[in-house]
């Protein structure tokens, strides 16, 4: 399918895509040619449900409505192409805690046919330097208090507006609502939307383009057909909207539902704990990390309201799902999801959901488990993970595309495993598995018998080379407070694990931690407590 007439005026995000030949192979969902889905999620469902209903709110301020959300929105519109120059096509980064401005922000720049980039507020200036000129970045909306970074970031030719101020070029002063509405740009559906970067741990960061049409797409799939949320429902969570997990939650999924989210930083398990009492949340989006560190929590929170949990990010261990499930009776919608594919892809839910599962493939999508020559493995073999649907892996101008996207699909990194009834099962990063005396060792797997006993908070399972095996297995963990870090621990910690798993998988060392590494994400750095000097 050739790509539809572009209504870009600068073209940098198309003519830096991949060879149409390394695509991974698309489903089309049939969206029609001109779309533009800032548009589409708020004057579309403003068309369908009104613009009365709640959109967006804060911890403390006011709730928007839908109109009141749009006449912002369209303001930000009106000032991004008529004071700051902005044209279709060009990319304007959005850096700031999450808040109803920023998501404003985001669907300004969709409405205005621009490319978004949105950056983590923790990102640091060198971060952010290499960010900007691997995107040609040129223009910047900025909340005020996160503008020091990009300042230092010293980007040539940047035009940085701020928000969240009192100055006569603040964003707030350019953008008063009130004036004439927006019309959208006719964007094309296969028009580059936004440049989301890769969260990696190591390495040069990775500029994924994602469409118009894909923005939908993860709404119309995993929201609308696992997740399915509700116009009344209040969407919450912690992932930053820097990372598409937390875009997709916050911003895509309840906008496409009519229904209205909470937009607020992650302040850790008792605010968040809070926030669910106050706003009456009920879909909840955050990482296993944050629902193991909400659990001893609970008492004394109300979270009666809540009906849907989603966890990703990374993999979430079966007895974070069953503490989860014990105390609320909610049992949570795990899901893996990817950067280079935006959203969920494998997931399950209500009565589908089996604990120590992934689920199965998001409808829309296809997913197998594939050899190092890419030929299908059999159920019960573990491979790597290859997937496609309707979003897909397209690199900003970055020769790593081959590696990921193989014969037409994409190649996640992830080491799976096929039940024979079609259910996907998570064992590791497919650079995380440990071989120890010619024994294949899942990391996760060890994790989660650690994190069964009641003294371990957090745990991470990485091998360490050795002389005689090749590697050996050793468990970073955090305890409970109060729980001594001494030679007996490490014994019933030991003795604990051969209770759960084989012995061969056990780890031969333990080291305690008062906190494990993690990105501004919330993903382990694993590669932080491997090699001969562990930290």
């Amino acid at each position: 399918m050739e790509l539809r007439s572009s209504a870009h005026t600068d073209t940098f995000a198309r003519d830096r895509l991949p060879p149409r030949e390394q695509w991974p192979q698309l489903t089309d969902l049939g969206y029609p040619d001109r779309l533009n889905c800032g548009a589409e999620l708020l004057d579309g469902t403003i068309g369908r449900l009104g613009a009365e209903r709640p959109a967006v709110r804060d911890a403390s301020g006011p709730v928007w409505t839908y109109g009141e959300l749009r006449a912002q929105v369209d303001a930000i519109a009106h000032a991004l192409t008529d004071r700051l120059g902005v044209r279709p096509g060009n990319r304007v980064l959005l850096r700031g805690p999450t808040t109803p401005w920023l998501a404003a922000c985001w669907l300004a720049v969709m409405k205005a046919g621009a490319v978004a980039v949105t950056v983590l507020a923790t990102q640091r200036p060198e971060e952010l330097a290499t960010i900007c000129a691997l995107a040609q970045v040129r223009y910047a909306l900025c909340e005020v208090r996160a503008v020091d970074d990009l300042v230092k970031a010293e980007v040539p030719g940047l035009r940085i507006t701020t928000y969240g101020g009192d100055g006569p070029g603040d964003l707030r002063q350019l953008a008063r609502p009130g004036g004439a509405p927006y019309p959208a740009v006719a964007t094309s559906a296969d028009d580059v939307a936004l440049i989301a970067f890769t969260s990696g741990t190591t390495g040069r960061p990775k500029g994924c383009m994602h469409f118009h049409r894909d923005v939908l797409a993860i709404a119309d799939t995993f929201s609308a057909q696992v997740l399915r949320p509700e116009p009344d429902d209040v969407f919450a969570g912690s992932p930053p909207l820097g990372f598409t997990f937390g875009l997709g939650g916050l911003v895509i999924f309840p906008l496409r539902a009519g229904a209205s989210a909470l937009l607020a930083d992650w302040g850790g398990p008792e605010q968040l704990l809070g926030d669910i009492a106050a706003h009456r949340i009920s879909v909840l989006f955050t990482a296993p990390t944050a629902y193991r560190a909400m659990l001893p929590k609970l008492a004394g929170h109300d979270v009666s309201s809540l009906r849907r949990c989603v966890s990703a990010g990374e993999n979430l261990p079966a007895a974070t799902w069953q503490g989860w499930q014990e105390a609320t009776g909610l049992r949570i919608i795990n899901g893996i999801g990817a950067t280079e594919l935006l959203h969920i892809f494998i997931s399950a839910a209500d009565d589908a959901i089996r604990p120590g599962m992934t689920g199965l493939p998001v409808p829309g999508y296809q997913a197998r488990v594939v050899g190092p020559d890419g030929a299908p493995l059999p159920d019960g073999a573990p491979g790597l993970l290859a997937v496609r649907g309707p979003t897909g892996c397209r690199y900003l101008a970055d020769p790593r595309q081959t590696e990921y996207v193989r014969d037409g699909w994409n190649l996640t990194g992830d080491t799976y495993v096929r039940e024979p009834d079609g259910y996907f099962r998570y064992v590791a990063r497919a650079d995380d598995m440990i071989i120890s005396a010619g024994y294949n060792i899942a990391g996760p797997e060890v994790e989660d018998a650690l994190l069964r006993h009641p003294d371990v908070t957090e745990a991470a399972v990485v091998g360490r080379p050795d002389e005689d095996r090749g590697q050996v297995v050793v468990a970073h963990l955090v305890l409970r407070a109060g729980v001594p870090r001494d030679d007996d621990t490490v014994a019933a910690l030991r003795a604990f694990t051969k209770t759960r798993i084989a012995p061969y998988k056990c780890p031969r060392e333990i080291v305690f931690h008062t906190s494990l590494p993690r990105t501004p994400t919330g993903k382990l750095q694993r590669f932080r407590l491997r090699g001969p000097d562990l930290e």
